[in-house]
């Protein structure tokens, strides 16, 4: 079910901005979003949804497409998955994802449309859906989640920071649910477009928590999003000459080594290994 592949980055595109939509394939994101949610104002679902029919099946023929609708417990939701989503689309975005019976309603309400082809990116965004994220993320409709700052705040009552501590918690619990889970995950959004320090720097928080990519608003924000979850050459060149001592030293009956003042046994040769794997794909 997953057509996604890798997801570096998710570039969202308001539903009811053609002119945007028709730039998403030349932006060089790894899956993009017409956003009929947020970026849609409520007197626009119509228009939103016409805009996917009429442009979604052109656009998949250059990128992997994807629709995000509103949230299940909407007025919106029932007529977004009838009337705008179309059998080209790679998958759904669905916001707010916080149950199971929301997965299956989900996926009962695409099964009756004849998609039973199309994912679900899950977003949990909520501090039920973080509670909970192990069973969502694990749920067989899901191909990929993202994790959403801003609403999970929101609900929380909290306050949002740029140091990022008050969702460490949240976001590292929705890492781990993913990781069980066996689905790809992207991270928050970086709200100021312009912010690309920012950006960077939450990107490395997030690959470093295990995260695969990030959410992305602005078109600037994609060639960071690609560049930062991918091993650099310094990384994948150290974890090489790594292995190869390791190796050397394991065959020899050696279960740690000392490499370049860093101890090194059988977990930091998995990780080096990921690395090189993920440079390799």
């Amino acid at each position: 079910m997953n057509q996604l592949g890798r997801l570096r980055s998710l570039l969202f595109a308001p539903a009811v901005r053609p002119d945007f939509i028709a730039k998403l394939p030349e932006r060089g994101a790894d899956a993009v979003v017409i956003d009929c949610e947020d970026a849609t104002p409520a007197g626009a679902k119509d228009v939103a949804r016409q805009n996917v029919r009429e442009l979604a099946p052109g656009l998949a023929e250059h990128c992997n497409v994807t629709v995000r609708v509103n949230a299940v417990a909407s007025e919106w939701f029932v007529d977004d998955i009838n009337e705008g989503v179309v059998p080209e689309v790679a998958a759904i975005v669905v916001p707010k994802i916080d149950s199971v019976d929301a997965l299956n309603t989900v996926s009962a309400a695409l099964d009756a449309k004849g998609l039973a082809h199309v994912g679900v990116i899950a977003g949990i965004e909520t501090a039920l859906g973080v509670a909970d994220a192990r069973p969502l993320l694990a749920h067989d409709r899901v191909v990929a989640a993202y994790f959403g700052a801003e609403d999970f705040i929101a609900d929380m009552g909290g306050v949002r920071t740029a140091s990022n501590e008050e969702v460490l918690y949240a976001r590292s619990a929705v890492a781990l649910a993913a990781r069980l889970g066996g689905v790809p995950l992207l991270d928050q959004v970086v709200t100021d477009f312009r912010d690309d320090e920012r950006f960077i720097a939450e990107s490395a928080q997030a690959r470093a928590i295990g995260y695969s990519g990030k959410l992305c608003i602005h078109p600037g924000q994609v060639p960071l999003a690609n560049a930062a979850f991918v091993p650099s050459a310094e990384e994948v060149d150290r974890a090489k000459r790594l292995l190869e001592v390791y190796d050397k030293a394991t065959a020899a009956g050696l279960a740690a080594i000392d490499f370049e003042g860093q101890m090194v046994d059988e977990p930091l040769a998995v990780q080096a290994r990921r690395i090189i794997a993920t440079a390799e794909e």
